[in-house]
């Protein structure tokens, strides 16, 4: 199955001022369809790899043979990362985030402007080619990034939960070298709602943690949404035999047995 440039989710016009009609058409049509068409290309070769999605490529780029690896990175990248771009923002966007992506915002940076700032000093501070990017790691935290070409977070590990493109074909014809206002302006086509789906996304994949009582084992860092049916049953399992369960986050680890208990964030293990 070969893997298709995606149609753009808005008309090209749809995001004037901010991004001109020119560059959409270049950007969606130009750009992000060489990425597909050079991603199907260097699969040709590989029927076994040509059933996998790009995320899943890009997520293990050392099982990719070495002969197309840099390929796949380039163009396997770009493919997932402006497939994101384009429904992160809409016409008439911006504004203050709201819902999740605001309280996480606000936990991690203080305030919104603030982690604008933070935001848009790492794209402008991006050498060459690349993208900015707000990424979730394995913990649950977030964290500001820049990573160059069409590197996506998903090979460090990490979640996009979205990110600008400072390549300069992203915003050349309007902003020439003035990438500083360019990322300033971005902020006024940001879907929320779609940061906020993702962030669901992010979030769904796993748990912070989990605690049983030490004489008994099972502590962890990190366990994936796959657990989440053994771990009903293993906390339910425990508490039977007179065992005490929880789950904490990175600022509620239980000490000894008092305080800090969230189970309620994770109603789907039955607590």
């Amino acid at each position: 199955m070969s893997h298709q440039l995606p149609a753009l989710p808005y008309d090209y016009s749809a995001l004037e001022p901010v991004i001109d009609t020119q560059t959409m058409k270049l950007h969606h049509d130009m750009h992000h369809a060489a990425y597909v068409k050079n991603l199907n290309a260097a699969l040709e070769k590989y029927p076994n790899l040509q059933s996998k999605s790009a995320e899943d490529l890009i997520r293990d780029l050392n099982a990719v043979p070495e002969d197309i690896r840099t390929a796949v990175r380039n163009n396997g990248g770009g493919h997932v990362n402006h497939t994101m771009f384009w429904k992160i923002m809409k016409p008439q966007g911006g504004g203050d985030p709201s819902g999740a992506i605001a309280e996480v915002i606000k936990k991690t940076f203080g305030d919104f402007k603030d982690f604008q700032t933070k935001f848009n000093d790492a794209g402008a501070k991006q050498f060459g080619s690349g993208w900015v990017w707000l990424a979730g790691k394995p913990g649950g935290q977030v964290q500001i990034l820049s990573t160059p070409n069409q590197d996506s977070p998903i090979s460090q590990g990490l979640f996009p939960i979205f990110g600008n493109d400072v390549w300069e074909h992203a915003y050349y014809l309007k902003y020439n070298n003035r990438r500083p206002e360019y990322l300033a302006a971005w902020w006024n086509v940001v879907n929320w709602d779609e940061v906020n789906q993702r962030l669901k996304a992010f979030q769904s994949q796993g748990i912070h943690g989990f605690f049983i009582h030490p004489r008994y084992g099972l502590i962890t860092d990190y366990l994936s949404q796959r657990w989440f049916d053994l771990i009903g049953y293993t906390v339910k399992r425990a508490r039977e035999l007179g065992m005490e369960a929880w789950l904490y986050d990175e600022n509620s680890f239980p000490s000894g047995f008092a305080g800090g208990y969230i189970s309620e964030r994770y109603p789907q293990l039955g607590m």
